[in-house]
């Protein structure tokens, strides 16, 4: 089911950017930084947003290899994208 959500996002990321940023981080300031870099520039903002996916599903992934901790990703501000979708709490094995 992952893959298949990541094709999704993937999809509407190449349609427009922000959209992709959205799903991925929420409501945030990547999504505000992702907008702008949108209207300045179309290729800026796949850059971007490609890379807040790609952040996100990394990190997703190493939980599930069992790395809990990784450095900082740079230009990354949301929690969400930085812990890979995990909440605050108690850390399961999916």
């Amino acid at each position: 089911m992952d893959s298949v959500s990541l094709i999704l996002v993937l999809i509407l990321t190449i349609i427009f950017p922000p959209i992709g940023v959205a799903m991925v981080a929420g409501c945030g300031p990547d999504l505000l930084i992702n907008i702008c870099l949108t209207i300045l520039g179309y290729f800026p903002g796949h850059i971007h947003a490609f890379y807040v996916i790609y952040i996100y599903h990394e990190r997703r992934e190493a939980l599930r290899r069992g790395v809990v901790s990784e450095p900082r990703a740079p230009g990354i501000y949301s929690e969400r994208v930085q812990s890979g979708g995990q909440s605050y709490g108690t850390v399961t094995r999916m």
